[in-house]
């Protein structure tokens, strides 16, 4: 069974937004089984939304749009599917209460253009959309399947994921896929890719292995189809040879982050953290504290961005950034020194580098990073060196930083 995405509006073809959702829906055709076939990005233009359905009809059972449902002149993509359908629109009644509520508790006056949004094509299935004003319409024709979501992301995944798969699973018999995933930190896809060699050319063809890389971390994900505990076991088995072949790279089973994994090693001991983020800007303290729970392990951080702040917050010595700067393993560990002087954490982080662009010298290029983990008893500073853009160097730095603290806690730094 094949799947087609189409992704409407200007916006997305001129880059002011970047495409999300179709990444996402990739995500959940594999985890039903489905081939995504293609992705089909069209303009707000009717011509180009009927000549996308038409080629998406000739090779797929399912296909979903994405966007152009919105209460302006330029979301055209209801209008055109009601003339692609040859049916009309009609107003629901429940619906635009619904709405004129929603304005009413705004304090918002309700607009004649908003009715629009309860105006539904005849032909179609309202999918009720609890988290916007458009609605999600489910047509059939030729026994293809078509589905028009809003394009707002959470609107859009939480109508697939209550509405639109369950009524697929109801109409169509998906095989069942069986996945096995861990998640790697502290070498890149191609070490990963070196070490498991052997191991993804020995394993049974009817189970491929998927490298995922992020910036720090690399998912690694087994799928196999088919039914039986007896394939569900073979997966599993794999899984466990390629955990032990990958040791201490493997942070967690499942897609869990660094943050959650470190958040529960603290909580299981009762133990605390902070940290001292320079080239980070406090991004480490956004990756503890997006976890919920947070606050019964994550004390506090500072962003000790200048000289002047290391040295008078943290202690910094001034003849230290004088003679080998703050990008430096003196500076890091000065650095957590003063963290864990000025707090009751148990343990702390501390980052210090260069993001770029600007900033870079010849022994010190844009990319590299000074991190420093441990407790009041030991530190351990290390040297890395990643990307040319600032951005990338941020989260990985990051990620980094959480991968030597979650080894150190484990005992497994030296």
């Amino acid at each position: 069974m094949k799947a087609t995405v189409i992704t409407i509006g200007d916006e997305i073809l001129i880059g002011q937004i970047v495409d999300t959702n179709s990444a996402w829906l990739g995500q959940k055709f594999s985890e039903l089984g489905v081939k995504l076939h293609e992705i089909i990005s069209v303009g707000d233009d009717a011509v180009q939304i009927i000549d996308a359905l038409n080629r998406a009809k000739s090779s797929s059972q399912i296909v979903l749009l994405t966007g152009g449902l919105g209460p302006t002149k330029d979301d055209i993509t209801k209008k055109t599917l009601v003339d692609y359908f040859q049916t009309e629109l009609v107003l629901n009644e429940e619906v635009w209460e619904k709405m004129k509520q929603i304005f009413e508790k705004r304090g918002l006056k309700v607009l004649e253009m908003n009715r629009s949004q309860a105006m539904i094509p005849k032909a179609c299935t309202m999918l009720p959309n609890t988290r916007g004003t458009a609605q999600g319409m489910w047509f059939g024709i030729e026994g293809v399947v078509f589905v028009s979501m809003p394009g707002v992301p959470h609107e859009m995944k939480h109508l697939m994921e209550t509405q639109v798969i369950p009524k697929l699973k109801e109409k169509f018999s998906f095989p069942k896929i069986i996945h096995a995933t861990i998640m790697s930190a502290g070498a890149g896809e191609s070490v990963i890719a070196n070490t498991l060699n052997d191991f993804e050319n020995d394993l049974p063809s009817n189970i491929k292995l998927a490298y995922l890389p992020d910036l720090g971390t690399v998912k690694l994900r087994l799928t196999a189809s088919g039914d039986g505990d007896e394939l569900k076991n073979e997966v599993a088995a794999q899984k466990e040879k390629m955990k032990i072949l990958l040791g201490d790279f493997v942070y967690a089973e499942g897609e869990e982050k660094l943050e959650s994994v470190i958040g529960k090693l603290l909580i299981e001991r009762n133990e605390t953290v902070s940290c001292a983020e320079s080239c980070t800007g406090g991004y480490i303290a956004h990756l503890f504290t997006s976890v919920p729970g947070s606050s019964k392990y994550f004390d506090g951080g500072v962003v000790s961005y200048s000289y002047d702040v290391k040295e008078k917050i943290l202690g910094v010595k001034n003849s230290t950034l004088n003679s080998v700067g703050a990008v430096s393993e003196e500076c890091v560990r000065e650095m957590l020194e003063g963290l864990l002087k000025a707090t009751v954490t148990t343990y702390g982080i501390s980052v210090s580098g260069i993001a770029g662009p600007d900033g870079a010298t010849p022994d010190k290029p844009v990319g590299t990073v000074w991190i420093a983990v441990g407790s009041k008893e030991k530190i351990v500073a290390k040297k890395f060196q990643f990307f040319p853009s600032r951005m990338e160097n941020i989260r990985v730095f990051s990620n980094a930083a959480l991968n030597l603290l979650r080894l150190f806690i484990l005992g497994k730094l030296n």
